[in-house]
């Protein structure tokens, strides 16, 4: 990290990001679980929820099909978890005061920081589109679709490590991020992920997915695969990710001068 503080933004950027990455490929632990859990959950949940497909009214004939937006999801969390413990061992660790002490730009910090979570989501989405494709699912918008899929898992990847990155500077510890991992659950599990909003017979239930901001992430993923191409479901599910980026990267910025001047 010789002379990062003296290099152009994008040198600092692209050696913040490189160290990130090498970071989770010398813990392959911090990759391998986190890529194969959802793989492991989606075969759990195609296979035990198939029934549901006879439902009146379900949008897939293959209950495979309907879930595989789940482990983009699911990847994307863990993204979030592992690239906002790693910012909080850099500041438990004085990597952060030391960067303090430099005229780094804080805006290569932000963006460096997040390129281990970046390629976490990047690794996991390809991974779960070749699984899913390779079970028999299919992506009824086509092969462009499915860069459109991948492109909008890394975003919806962004969004939650953003999060994470907030939660790390807010707070300066690991257990803080990790305190957030089971709320990211309950908001995956409390959305229509597993079932379809319209089908929700629970009041309640019904309505805490249409207000949840996951459910429009999922039926965005989802589209692509089930419905083909929707403008509509696109431009919400992009939409709301990059309204959380915006905000929480805003959130993260302030929180990185708050602590600098502590520092």
């Amino acid at each position: 990290m010789t002379g990062l503080a003296h290099s152009s933004m994008p040198t600092q950027v692209g050696l913040l990001a490189g160290r990130a990455v090498k970071r989770i490929l010398r813990q392959p632990a911090q990759l391998v679980f986190p890529v194969l859990f959802p793989l492991i959950l989606l075969g759990v949940n195609a296979s035990g929820l198939a029934a549901a497909t006879s439902v009146p009214g379900f949008p897939a004939a293959s209950y495979l099909d309907f879930a595989l937006a789940i482990p983009f999801m699911q990847g994307a969390l863990f993204a979030a978890l592992n690239g906002g413990q790693d910012l909080a061992r850099d500041i438990q660790g004085g990597f952060l005061d030391r960067l303090a002490m430099t005229p780094m730009s804080g805006a290569a910090l932000l963006t460096g920081q997040l390129g281990g979570a970046l390629f976490m989501g990047v690794i996991s989405a390809v991974l779960y589109l070749v699984v899913g494709i390779a079970f028999g699912a299919g992506i009824a918008s086509g092969v462009g679709g499915a860069l459109v899929l991948l492109a909008l898992a890394i975003v919806i990847s962004s969004a939650f490590a953003c999060f994470g990155t907030f939660v790390a500077l807010r707070a300066g510890t690991g257990e803080a991020v990790q305190g957030f991992f089971p709320l990211f659950f309950v908001l995956l599990f409390l959305s229509s992920a597993f079932y379809p909003r319209d089908l929700i017979e629970q009041d309640w239930f019904a309505t805490v997915a249409t207000y949840n901001p996951v459910s429009y992430m999922v039926e965005g993923i989802r589209s692509l695969v089930i419905t083909g191409w929707d403008g509509q479901a696109l431009a919400q599910a992009f939409g709301i990710s990059a309204i959380a980026i915006v905000g929480f990267l805003a959130l993260s910025a302030r929180a990185l001068r708050t602590r600098l001047v502590r520092t």
